[in-house]
């Protein structure tokens, strides 16, 4: 018994050291994946406004469509991670939130409920998807006003037209200024 506890020892102590320097580690990961999702957002933004300058709401639609995936693919990319979006209220069924998001989404509206400012709201943690260690970072992404266009309880007739032929299912509608619209999503290997 003795020699079988010593073997077992043995071959758990390099997983427990890597898991604790991993952890060690902790705050650069939780900056890089902050700033990763920064920059998805501020680009995501700045192609918003654009759309939004050039060609009004329903512009604006293309961007999230075909653009939003582009910059995401190009941020996991550059940044050796998986950046993405996800919402409890969908528009794109590709960017469901898998359980360990859910909780979070779930987690991120009790604290908004509790009084904490939507903008501050974020969560990076190390944990396992499909069987391997990652770390797992979130932050929210508050409805701003430019959002309401495509996002609020009441749509111009054509933005409400054009949602209904690209998204079929849409479900991300309704929200009021303020309100969580979904978060970014960033999954790096540990």
């Amino acid at each position: 018994m003795r020699m079988f506890r010593s073997v077992i020892a043995a071959a758990l102590l390099p997983l427990l050291a890597g898991t604790a320097a991993a952890q060690s580690d902790a705050p650069q990961r939780m900056e890089k994946a902050r700033a990763a999702a920064s920059d998805f957002g501020a680009r995501l933004l700045a192609e918003l406004q654009k759309a939004m300058a050039e060609g009004g709401p329903v512009n604006a639609i293309g961007v999230c469509n075909t653009i939003a995936p582009e910059i995401a693919a190009e941020k996991s990319a550059a940044a050796q991670m998986s950046v993405g979006r996800t919402s409890l209220k969908l528009r794109q069924p590709k960017n469901a939130p898998d359980a360990w998001e859910l909780q979070q989404l779930q987690n991120f509206e009790a604290r908004k409920a509790a009084g904490e400012n939507p903008a501050a709201i974020e969560v990076g943690e190390f944990t396992e998807k499909d069987g391997k260690p990652v770390f797992r970072y979130m932050k929210a992404i508050p409805t701003a006003p430019l959002c309401l266009n495509c996002h609020g309880a009441q749509l111009a007739p054509e933005v409400a037209a054009k949602l209904h032929v690209l998204y079929p299912e849409d479900r991300a509608t309704g929200f009021a200024q303020g309100d969580l619209r979904g978060a970014f999503t960033i999954t790096a290997p540990q």
